[in-house]
């Protein structure tokens, strides 16, 4: 008697399963659940360490309108949030190929960083001595180069000697940042370490400075959607992520498949390069990726690896940078307080993808129902 009572007591209250199936509307809804309570626990936060909110709450309204304000605030915001999305986008376009064949490229921003220095290298040598139109090209072929040589090499290792491709992929971020440096030594005279703009090598523009990327890199997520889903290559990469074994016995040569699918993640990072060395600084510097390559892969991650689906994340993730930015100017907040702001919702949105995988089921519930 007293064994059967310690087995009722010991009765977990819930337990977990996973789903197999979930509709988009409800896997959305989760997500948007997560963002809502995310905002809610920052804008306790919020009333918790800004001095100004403190002093009047009626201001809290202002602290939830400045995330809007700082993407739709003015026409400028808008078209520097569509930018943003557009850079951040190619970025996680680039990664999603090696990402569905389950080799973890974590080196997107070495390898936009190289883009984005092949780029200025070549408009640098020789710009002013060839057409304009010209130039572009040689920038465009350089960058998408020298980003396929960073995605080949550690994907040679890796078909070849089985080396772990997130600790190399990581490492080539390292000796990216430090080729710009040794080659800003070599160009600028001064010291200062700082390569003023170029005064050639300039994307056109349509109506806008930005509406040319954008429209790049719209085009790229349709192409790279069809690509990955409606071509042979794309259903070889698919399998050898599903199975080697499987891929091996249909006849795919997973090490094939491997390289040449880096050497495409590689080179679109260098175009994301080209765009941000031609399109926007016409310079270069060790920070010129922003850390852009590690956001992307949070971008992909949370998109399930659906370009179309991207466009929605990375907006989301833009939308809450630029809004923490306004919560800054706004209530005159210095130090890391906004990025804290950033890292609770997104805390929140990682955290629904749990619930998106697994249900619960309370246990006593389920026996009143079935009682």
């Amino acid at each position: 008697m007293r064994d059967k009572r310690s087995r009722e007591t010991k009765e977990p209250l819930f337990h977990l399963s996973r789903r197999y199936s979930i509709s988009w509307i409800q896997a959305w809804g989760i997500r948007l659940a997560a963002v809502l309570l995310g905002m809610l626990v920052c804008g306790v936060v919020a009333f918790l360490l800004i001095e100004k909110l403190q002093q009047r709450p009626d201001r809290i309204g202002d602290f939830y309108y400045a995330f809007i304000k700082g993407a739709f605030g003015t026409s400028r915001k808008f078209w520097k949030f569509l930018k943003n999305i557009a850079i951040l986008l190619c970025i996680a376009l680039a990664l999603t190929p090696a990402f569905r064949m389950h080799f973890w490229n974590t080196g997107g921003e070495g390898q936009t960083l190289v883009g984005v220095l092949a780029c200025i290298a070549v408009d640098f040598y020789l710009g002013g001595t060839i057409p304009e139109y010209l130039l572009l090209i040689l920038m465009l072929l350089a960058s998408l180069a020298a980003g396929a040589l960073w995605g080949l090499l550690p994907a040679v290792c890796k078909a070849k000697w089985g080396t772990n491709e997130t600790l190399f992929t990581l490492m080539m971020n390292y000796v990216a940042t430090y080729l710009v440096a040794f080659c800003l030594e070599v160009w600028v005279k001064s010291g200062s370490g700082v390569l003023p703009q170029m005064k050639t090598g300039k994307l056109p523009t349509i109506g806008n400075s930005y509406l040319l990327i954008i429209l790049i890199v719209l085009g790229l997520t349709l192409l790279l959607y069809i690509y990955l889903n409606y071509t042979k290559q794309g259903y070889e990469i698919s399998v050898v992520g599903e199975s080697v074994r499987t891929a091996q016995y249909v006849g795919i040569s997973d090490k094939k498949v491997i390289v040449r699918t880096m050497i495409l993640s590689g080179a679109l990072c260098g175009l994301a390069g080209y765009l941000i060395g031609a399109g926007l600084d016409l310079s270069v510097s060790t920070q010129s990726a922003g850390g852009q390559g590690f956001t992307a892969i949070m971008v992909s991650w949370l998109a399930k690896f659906n370009p179309l689906t991207m466009i929605l994340t990375a907006g989301l993730i833009q939308l809450l940078n630029q809004g923490a930015a306004q919560i800054s100017q706004d209530f005159d907040v210095s130090g890391a307080l906004p990025n804290v702001i950033v890292g609770i919702i997104l805390f929140f949105i990682i955290g629904s993808e749990f619930f998106i995988d697994y249900k619960i089921h309370f246990i006593r519930k389920e026996k009143e129902a079935v009682k």
